[in-house]
């Protein structure tokens, strides 16, 4: 019997070494991709005006952040991450437009959110439309977005002007005067804060009459004009819907002509970002606002919220930032609802969608694509350059949305297919 010749048997060995190491790696490149695919990042672009509303922008953009990171904490949709793609539109619709277009079409996002102006709001929703590309606003407010101009693709986490006019209709319902002036933004939420404001009022309280409207270019507010036309109108109250630095300066213009004594103001806002000069600290005395009185709320599920805010950012949140974390909680819901799906089944999936917010449930209505995220409503003073919130009550959204008769009338019918 002749022994194996160890060099045969060696080379043999060396020449089947090459060989199963490539059919191994064959066998596992299925495996590979198929792992490398489930950890694909679902994109989400965001459309802001940092270069407008730094503050309150920032602020957002904070909360959609928080939402993320905890989405991503717990798993993410379906094993893969979100990862936010962000674009600043600078407060001009036409940019944000080709923001939203080049989102979808070379950075292949998912879904959009974003857009804190109006104008800006309905730009992106038109892309959204035409992409089929789920838009969640978060912050911007005009009725149009969910109503005449809306579409399938869109859906409103923030209560609607019509909401938050209707809260403020039913307060001023309430105060014994009957001439009222307004003072709103010459844009697309101004004029519909205002429209619905007086709409709501005048069904409930069919003896006022409007005695001044002031249209202020957004950005562009003269002080002093706005707070003499409106005085000389001799309202018994004022409602407001400017905010911002306009909001700032029409509140130290009427303070100097005393046109805030005697006159019940309701407010959009309650000035809370911003800070007045000392020399200006009282101007804003038991106004009815809509605010965030943060640092009051004791429900569990916001101190859950401003705790992990507080850790995150290390500074207080502001509303914008409830607005943009509700809004990746609820993209975050609705992905995981549809499989991480985007495009019709992601709208299926955030229709009648419900969800946990810093404010307690929140639900999408089918009918308008409009949450049912509520509002607080108080009695609003500054005082040393900050502002001070007092006998407020959360009214919940539900309570407010626009009747369905009313929708129906005036959203598109496409838009409810």
């Amino acid at each position: 019997m002749n022994a194996e010749d160890p060099s045969k048997t060696l080379r043999f060995r060396f020449f089947r070494l090459p060989v199963l190491v490539s059919l191994v790696a064959v066998l596992a490149l299925p495996l590979l991709q198929g792992s490398a695919a489930a950890a694909e990042a679902i994109r989400i672009g965001e459309i802001n005006s940092q270069h407008r509303l730094s503050t309150a922008g920032q602020a957002y953009r904070n909360g959609l952040l928080l939402a993320l990171e905890q989405i991503n904490g717990s798993g993410g949709v379906a094993g893969r991450p979100l990862q936010l793609v962000t674009r600043d539109d600078a407060g001009d619709p036409a940019q944000a437009g080709r923001n939203a277009r080049e989102l979808v079409e070379r950075e292949h996002v998912q879904v959009l959110t974003g857009t804190m102006l109006s104008d800006v709001a309905l730009a992106v929703a038109r892309e959204a439309g035409r992409g089929k590309t789920v838009l969640v606003v978060g912050d911007a407010l005009s009725d149009a977005i969910t109503l005449d101009k809306g579409n399938r693709y869109t859906f409103r986490v923030r209560p609607s002007t019509y909401m938050q006019a209707a809260m403020l209709a039913e307060q001023a319902s309430r105060m014994p005067g009957r001439r009222w002036a307004v003072v709103a933004p010459n844009y697309e939420y101004g004029q519909s804060a205002v429209a619905s404001f007086k709409m709501l009022l005048k069904a409930a309280r069919p003896d006022v009459e409007f005695v001044a409207d002031q249209w202020p270019a957004l950005g562009k507010i003269k002080g002093d004009d706005v707070a003499r036309a409106i005085r000389q109108s001799r309202p018994d109250g004022i409602f407001n819907a400017t905010f911002g630095e306009d909001l700032q300066k029409f509140v130290q213009a009427g303070n100097r002509q005393q046109l805030f004594k005697g006159v019940q103001v309701v407010s959009m806002a309650s000035a809370g970002a911003q800070s007045l000069d000392p020399s200006q600290s009282e101007a804003i005395r038991d106004w009815v606002a809509i605010g965030y009185p943060w640092d009051q709320i004791t429900t569990p599920e916001h101190q859950r919220f401003l705790d992990a805010y507080l850790k995150r950012f290390g500074e207080r949140p502001q509303l914008a930032s409830v607005f943009g974390y509700t809004a990746m909680m609820a993209i975050g819901s609705g992905l995981k609802k549809s499989d991480g799906v985007d495009g019709d089944a992601l709208v299926e999936a955030l229709r009648g969608l419900h969800l946990a917010s810093p404010l307690g449930p929140v639900s999408f209505r089918a009918l308008d694509q409009q949450a049912s995220l509520g509002a607080f409503v108080g009695r609003v003073s500054q005082k040393d350059g900050r502002s001070s919130m007092h006998d407020w009550h959360y009214l919940d959204g539900a309570a407010y949305l626009p009747p369905v008769d009313y929708v129906r009338g005036r959203r598109p019918a496409s838009a409810m297919k």
